[in-house]
């Protein structure tokens, strides 16, 4: 699937559970990367919505999808810098959100292996971001201790997503597990 807007984990032997029970907000597609479907929803953040406010009625959710991470921003790329050019331009859209707040950056990289290193990725963009926001007149801090924002990058493949989350939205939507 090369349109997704959200990456999903699912648990061993949950496959055809998780697409089943996805399927029903949009097209899945297994990756070609172990236990990773990919979706493409009119909004991926009302699919992760909806999937909490059933998991008190239905275990099976919980039981089959490890991680359900919707994103706002997508983009490709083909090599190693033109992933961090892609990277820089789109995040540049959270600078706004990001002012006066302590933050950083989480990466689950599926593919190209050996050419991109999650931790140097994530402090790349944790810099990139704190320097824009310098720019930009306010401040901003990297924690991993408590932080107000978390940002998530997403690859699969040749594809990569970002999206950004509150304190708020990561104690609400425990399916995300992005620390």
């Amino acid at each position: 699937m090369r349109e997704w807007n959200a990456v999903v984990t699912v648990h061993e032997g949950g496959f055809t559970e998780a697409r089943r029970l996805l399927e029903q907000h949009g097209p899945v597609a297994k990756s070609d990367f172990f236990n990773i479907l990919l979706m493409r929803a009119t909004d991926p953040f009302q699919v992760l919505a909806a999937l909490h406010g059933q998991l008190a009625d239905n275990r099976a959710i919980a039981t089959c999808i490890s991680r359900f991470m919707p994103m706002e921003r997508l983009f490709t790329f083909q090599s190693a810098a033109e992933f961090e050019q892609r990277c820089r331009h789109e995040v540049l859209s959270f600078i706004p959100r990001l002012a006066d707040s302590r933050f950083h950056v989480r990466m689950h990289r599926r593919g190209f292996k050996g050419k991109l290193s999650s931790m140097d990725e994530e402090r790349f963009l944790d810099e990139f971001l704190l320097q824009q926001l310098a720019e930009a007149g306010t401040s901003g801090k990297i924690t991993f201790d408590d932080p107000d924002v978390v940002i998530a990058l997403e690859t699969v493949g040749t594809q990569g997503g970002l999206s950004l989350f509150t304190r708020e939205q990561l104690a609400q939507f425990p399916l995300l597990h992005l620390d």
